[in-house]
């Protein structure tokens, strides 16, 4: 594939992005990675396809395109391109968590010698600096980043990245909680949107209506909080965006629970979490259990089934974290709570509740996986050997 038609079928992929076809979009870039021999047009794409899976919250392969995007760029022996490449490599760090590495690979942009391309991304390296030092909770150098960042954004006339420092900014002074300046700043995002946005992805819409729902409901307006999250979630649905349906459902959990409503926060925690742990983001796993946490404390007590979900969520903390001690413990704690709730599957010895499964309940009231019924072949129950194995009526 040459120059020519490496740049046509790279325009024919956007325009499929552009439209929300995405997979078919990747499957046309990864054709043109596949066949082209421009290297310049391999880089393009690669940087396609790092954005594409960072907006559906697929970072592992996010990092694994930009590291390829690397390997391309020295291979091109051009500034510019390497500075976009490590520019990648930190973004996709950042989405994974990894903080210091994305501080590491923000600095090495800095290092970099003169490029043309300086001017443009060096407001997207602070800020993406900003929201790491945000991540590990070192909040004067957060600041300075997102400073930085703006400076750049008043400097070259760039609304779309000023648009993005205003939402970090929001996240910023919601976590030292300034909750008045936390709703100013997603609304001066809000405003660049409505004056310039004309012609952006309707992402920066949704990425400031989140901040300002999460700055409404910590000011204790949950009728604003709700709307604006409501058209958050409406935008993350119709383009496919993983990571923002996971804020926006933690969102509508903590307004859920700030109203009181805790059977209806609950399940919008676990959908969350099933998310979150879905994409690698590990600090919103974080923010889901100090969502669900908060709302046991309001119960005055945990259940057994409160503590179950406790414990489970702990463990895939601690598991994804590499915490072997921690991660032993609230597992022998999980399987306690099993055999005291009694929900187990007498066939198979796995937790139910845990999961979606099909159950079947017996005439003597015990709960199985259907599946397992099924495969088992016997003609009693399991667990108290009565004979009937006929179902229940529930």
């Amino acid at each position: 594939m040459g120059q020519d038609q490496t740049k046509q079928q790279i325009e024919k992929g956007l325009q499929l992005y552009q439209s929300n076809q995405t997979e078919k979009a990747l499957h046309v870039w990864m054709k043109v990675l596949e066949k082209s021999a421009d290297l310049v047009g391999r880089f393009r794409v690669l940087g396609c396809l790092v954005t594409a899976h960072s907006e559906m919250g697929r970072y592992k392969e996010m990092l694994k395109f930009a590291v390829v995007q690397i390997d391309t760029a020295r291979e091109l022996e051009d500034a510019d391109f390497l500075l976009e490449s490590y520019l990648n490599l930190a973004r996709s760090n950042e989405k994974l968590c990894e903080f210091h590495k994305t501080v590491s690979y923000c600095k090495t942009c800095l290092g970099l010698p003169g490029t043309r391309a300086g001017a443009q991304l060096g407001g997207q390296v602070s800020l993406s600096m900003g929201n790491a030092f945000l991540g590990l909770s070192l909040f004067q150098k957060a600041l300075e980043s997102f400073e930085k960042a703006l400076r750049y954004a008043h400097n070259n006339d760039d609304a779309m990245l000023e648009c993005r420092v205003c939402c970090s900014l929001g996240s910023f002074y919601a976590q030292v909680k300034d909750y008045e300046k936390a709703l100013f700043f997603p609304c001066k995002a809000a405003e660049l949107v409505n004056d310039y946005g004309k012609g952006w992805s309707l992402k920066y819409r949704a990425m400031s209506q989140y901040h300002m729902a999460v700055a409404y409901r910590l000011l204790g307006h949950l009728g604003s909080a709700m709307e604006c999250c409501e058209e958050s979630m409406k935008i993350a649905l119709q383009h496919g965006d993983r990571p923002l349906q996971a804020l926006c459902l933690l969102c509508f959990a903590d307004i859920h629970r700030s109203r009181g409503d805790l059977e209806t926060a609950f399940p919008r925690y676990d959908s969350a979490m099933s998310i979150m742990t879905e994409i690698g983001n590990r600090l919103g796993q974080v923010q889901v259990l100090l969502g669900v946490a908060k709302c046991w404390i309001a119960r005055k007590a945990l259940d057994k089934l409160s503590q179950l979900k406790l414990h489970c969520l702990s463990e895939s903390i601690y598991r994804s974290k590499g915490l072997q001690r921690e991660l032993r413990a609230h597992v022998v704690c999980f399987h306690e709570c099993v055999e005291e709730t009694e929900l187990y599957c007498g066939l198979c010895g796995e937790s139910i509740g845990e999961r979606n499964s099909r159950l079947q309940a017996l005439p003597c009231s015990h709960i199985f996986h259907l599946r397992c019924l099924q495969n088992n072949g016997t003609r009693s129950c399991p667990n108290c050997r009565r004979s009937s194995m006929k179902p229940g009526f529930v």
